[in-house]
């Protein structure tokens, strides 16, 4: 069966949204070398708050992107890594992060010129 993203119905549009959505770019992004603990991915993903860090990864984690163990320890400890899935996201997702850095003064430029500001 095909998929068709213009499809109201097409379950591909869930996959999307997942993509889409604010902090999936920079959780992915920031999980791209190595496992990292919760603080730790908060600490590096700057403005996001531990309650939607929280409920991200928990939504990453059930689309098969993020995978957390627990270790047996104590204090227990928890790590978040990139699953297969999850990795083969990086390719799109550097193109894309390459395409906004480069475009931030063309943005910038557009923006000004419809507010009628200056830079």
């Amino acid at each position: 069966m095909g998929y068709n993203i213009m499809s109201a119905t097409c379950p591909s549009r869930i996959v999307l949204r997942r993509i889409g959505a604010r902090w999936t770019v920079f959780i992915i992004n920031a999980l791209e070398h190595e496992p990292m603990r919760f603080t730790a991915l908060a600490d590096r993903i700057q403005g996001i708050t531990p309650k939607v860090l929280a409920e991200t990864l928990r939504s990453l984690e059930h689309d098969g992107l993020v995978s957390r163990t627990v270790y047996d320890e104590n204090p227990p400890r928890v790590e978040y890594a990139l699953t297969d899935l999850g990795r083969s996201l990086l390719v799109p997702l550097r193109a894309v992060r390459r395409w906004a850095e480069e475009h931030v003064p063309d943005v910038l430029t557009a923006r000004a010129a419809s507010t009628g500001e200056t830079q």
